[in-house]
């Protein structure tokens, strides 16, 4: 089954075996595709935030286009927060808290009221190249820039009911690449970190007893699953390899990641759902595997919104469409 609206073509994937076409998005079932025009939903009494990624480049390739639709969507959703998944400044990191690029790729982009609530960044490949510390320094500048430190986590309470909170769990996985030790570029930072010391402290925080916890999200830059270019990538088999067993002992119920310049749904395998959202500047090619519900090489972003038993998950492009919509339930 075939439907083309604007310049996207959308092919809806109802069997495993079926034809290849040159498309820019495609959905496993046609249901999760709104139909043409359909407003964003908006849950009543939810957390709602946005998750974007692989964003830093002084506004060029759509960076501007995305982020005026992420403003649109964060007024109108009520946003509380963006998530960022990682490489925020292309194309070698910044160098201080003090860098021009703070202005020219962050500040001055990301201007629209509804995008100056708090952002959760965490650190990607290409933030290695320079001072990845400047990007944990720059929260004691800025209001919004909120990286306590290179991994990190926090409860979100939804609808500010103190029984209910999502653990959202913000990992380095830069250290979890053992390529990356031997990397002339990252390198010389990944070896400052102890990267059995972070997945001591990730089990320890997966591991909250707390019967308020009603989602275990993690947020790390490389996927464990894709079906962008690095499908058997040795990043992405490192990340499977080190994080799954993690996420399967402690039921991670989504792993949120971006480095594939597309957005893309997975899942679930076992529990663990799997979103990429890394196309908030430059796409790339994709395609459906086995486990795959939705991948777009499309510019865009996603909104979530959860509740206690249900997780919302609308992904955007940067023209403002709704390219696809899934919901979760508990």
């Amino acid at each position: 089954m075939k439907n083309i609206y604007r310049s996207i073509v959308v092919i809806f994937f109802l069997l495993p075996a079926c034809l290849t076409l040159p498309a820019q998005v495609y959905v496993r079932d046609s249901a999760n595709v709104p139909g043409e025009g359909a407003a964003l939903i908006r849950k009543e009494k939810a957390l709602h935030f946005i998750a974007m990624g692989d964003w830093g480049r002084n506004g060029v390739d759509h960076q501007k286009e995305v982020a005026v639709q992420m403003g649109k969507t964060a007024t109108e959703i009520g946003s509380q927060f963006v998530i960022a998944t990682g490489d925020n400044f292309y194309p070698s990191g910044v160098i201080s808290e003090w860098d021009p690029l703070w202005r020219y790729s962050f500040e001055d982009i990301y201007t629209d009221f509804h995008l100056q609530w708090d952002w959760y960044p965490v650190l990607g490949n290409h933030d290695y190249k320079s001072n990845p510390e400047a990007q944990v320094k720059y929260s004691n500048i800025s209001r919004r820039w909120k990286m306590p430190a290179r991994y990190y986590s926090k409860k979100f309470f939804i609808n500010g009911d103190t029984t209910q909170a999502a653990l959202i769990t913000f990992i380095d996985t830069n250290p979890l690449i053992p390529e990356f030790y031997k990397n002339a570029e990252y390198g010389p930072n990944v070896k400052t970190q102890d990267s059995a010391r972070q997945k001591r402290w990730l089990a320890k925080v997966l591991n909250d007893p707390s019967p308020n916890i009603k989602w275990k999200v993690v947020v790390g830059h490389h996927p464990m699953f894709t079906g962008g270019s690095r499908t058997d990538g040795y990043d992405t088999k490192a990340i499977r390899n080190t994080l799954k067993p993690l996420f399967d002992k402690y039921g991670v119920d989504v792993y949120l990641a971006g480095h594939e310049h597309n957005l893309q749904h997975m899942g679930p395998v076992g529990k663990t759902h799997h979103f990429i959202s890394g196309a908030a500047s430059e796409r790339t090619p994709v395609k459906l595997l086995d486990i795959s519900n939705m991948s777009a090489s499309e510019y865009g972003f996603m909104v979530f919104s959860v509740t206690g038993n249900e997780m919302l998950v609308q992904t955007i492009d940067h023209t403002g469409k709704i390219i696809y919509t899934t919901t979760i339930s508990k």
